[in-house]
């Protein structure tokens, strides 16, 4: 039987609540670091057929959260403005201490952070900062405040992005009391468009954090 013209379209990871362990880094680190392969994110995003180009890996110590995202094969140069940030090459990724799975809006333990591999300091170094998120309901006391760590290595084909969002950022954070957090990520190219954690960014993962996934910390 043929769908009924302009029947609603469920997105497939919407159905889905995602889990996945995030492993603790063996020293305490409070700088970028690289990951091995063993730190791998999983991108649910392609059982909704995006195509996954950024490898992206996350760990964590009682200092806070590390990321690293590489980009490799790209044929365009990289196009980062920091006027443009969210149109820009980019990565972005969404935190909320609690994990609160049941609110729409965001709360004060939920947190926005955008990195670029270029567009800083002479145009050339990487850059990362805090956004506020919309419709929350109360900002996180760091909105502010925020000072993150981050590095890049640009390669004529990509680049390899490190990110450190310190624990004190993060308002919160306590890995032995909050041993899980919600968590999303997305990178944007402007070659290969969007790659999300889950669902696609059609729907408001932005500000939404019903919509995020559950990282446990392994290990806490």
């Amino acid at each position: 039987m043929n769908k009924p013209s302009g029947a609603l379209q469920i997105p497939r990871n919407l159905l889905f609540r995602y889990k996945f362990n995030l492993k603790p880094l063996a020293n305490d680190a409070k700088s970028p670091n690289e990951l091995g392969p063993e730190f791998r994110i999983p991108s649910f995003g392609r059982f909704e057929g995006q195509v996954t180009y950024a490898d992206w890996r996350g760990a964590w110590s009682e200092s806070g959260l590390y990321f690293t995202v590489s980009v490799a094969n790209k044929e365009r140069s990289l196009w980062c403005k920091p006027n443009q940030l969210l149109e820009s090459d980019c990565f972005q990724v969404w935190i909320d201490t609690r994990d609160t799975q049941t609110v729409h809006r965001a709360t004060r333990y939920c947190h926005w952070l955008a990195a670029m591999p270029s567009g800083g300091t002479g145009k050339t170094e990487a850059m990362a900062l805090m956004l506020k998120i919309n419709r929350a309901k109360e900002d996180s006391p760091s909105m502010n405040r925020a000072k993150l760590a981050v590095e890049s290595s640009l390669t004529k084909s990509g680049y390899e992005l490190r990110l450190f969002v310190p624990g004190g950022v993060l308002n919160g954070w306590d890995p032995s009391e909050n041993p899980r957090i919600g968590i999303f990520l997305s990178c944007t190219d402007q070659e290969f468009g969007s790659q999300t954690l889950s669902v696609s960014d059609v729907l408001p993962c932005a500000e939404d954090p019903s919509l995020w996934c559950t990282a446990n910390l392994e290990g806490s």
